[in-house]
C-alpha cells in the first residue's frame, strides 16, 4: 500500500525549530512530492537551547536557521514566538493557533504525542489537539472563517522512541539526505557539545530504528489521534 498526499494541504505543528526535522521532514517531503502544500508551524522561539558557549540573540539565529530549513523543503513557514519553557494551553495561544489553521486550512495536521519529553512539547500536543477542534467550530472567532471540518491529526513520534507505540509508518529513505540537509541549517543546535546528544545521530538512529520495525531502510513513525473527527480512513 502507498500513502497518496495528492490534494492534501499538511501542515506540523512543532515546538522548536528542529522538531519537524528530526520528527516528520520526510512525510512532508513525501507529501510535497505527491503535490500537497506543506507548511511548518513553530510556537516556539528556541532562544532557550544554548549551547556550552552562549550565542547572542539566540532566538533571532534560530529563526533564520529554520527559515533557511524550510526553504530547503518548499515548505511555508509560521512562527508564532513563544519563549522555551512558557508555552501552555491557554485560550489566547489556542486562538492563535486556530487562526493559523484557518489561514493555511489543512486536511491533515502533524502533531507532538502528548507524552514526548519536554514541557513545551506537551504544551504543543494540548494545544494542536484543541485547535484542530475549535477551528472548524464557527462559535470560536478569529479573523479568518472556520474550516469546514476539522483535519486528520497524527501524533509524530517522541524523541528518542520513548514510550510510543507506532499505529503506521511512512518510508522516508528517498528523503533522508534532505532531512539531514535541513537538520545541518540548525548549525546552533547540531553543535551544541553539552550533554545534548548529537541530533545527527539521533535523526538517523531513530529513522533506521523505525525503518526496520517496518521492514525499509528509513522510516517515520506516527499514530492516529484517537478523537472523534481527526481519525480519517486513507
Amino acid at each position: 500500500m502507498r500513502l497518496d498526499f495528492s490534494n492534501e494541504r499538511v501542515m506540523a505543528v512543532v515546538a522548536h525549530p528542529d522538531d519537524a526535522e528530526l520528527l516528520c521532514a520526510g512525510t512532508l517531503a513525501r507529501a510535497r512530492d505527491d503535490g500537497a502544500a506543506t507548511a511548518i508551524c513553530v510556537l516556539c522561539q528556541g532562544d532557550r537551547g544554548q549551547p556550552e558557549t552562549p550565542i547572542e540573540d539566540l532566538g533571532a539565529v534560530r529563526r533564520r536557521e529554520m527559515a533557511a530549513a524550510a526553504k530547503l523543503l518548499g515548505a511555508g513557514l509560521l512562527a508564532c514566538g513563544y519563549s522555551d519553557g512558557s508555552l501552555v494551553d491557554s485560550v489566547p495561544t489556542r486562538r492563535e493557533l486556530i487562526e493559523v489553521f484557518r489561514k493555511f486550512r489543512p486536511t491533515l495536521v502533524l502533531g507532538h504525542a502528548p507524552n514526548d519529553y519536554h514541557s513545551d512539547h506537551q504544551a504543543a500536543a494540548r494545544l494542536t489537539e484543541a485547535a484542530t477542534w475549535f477551528c472548524a467550530s464557527r462559535g470560536h472567532q478569529t479573523s479568518s472563517s472556520a474550516l469546514h471540518h476539522p483535519p486528520a491529526l497524527w501524533h509524530m513520534d517522541t524523541i528518542e522512541m520513548i514510550d510510543f507505540e507506532p499505529g503506521f509508518y511512512v518510508e522516508v529513505g528517498d528523503s533522508m539526505r534532505l532531512k539531514l540537509q535541513m537538520l545541518s541549517c540548525h548549525k546552533s543546535q547540531v553543535a551544541r557539545g553539552d550533554d545534548f546528544p548529537p541530533l545527527a545521530s539521533v535523526l538517523q538512529r531513530q529513522a533506521g530504528a523505525r525503518g526496520a520495525q517496518a521492514n525499509v531502510e528509513f522510516a517515520e513513525a506516527f499514530r492516529h489521534a484517537p478523537l472523534m473527527k481527526r481519525i480519517r480512513a486513507w
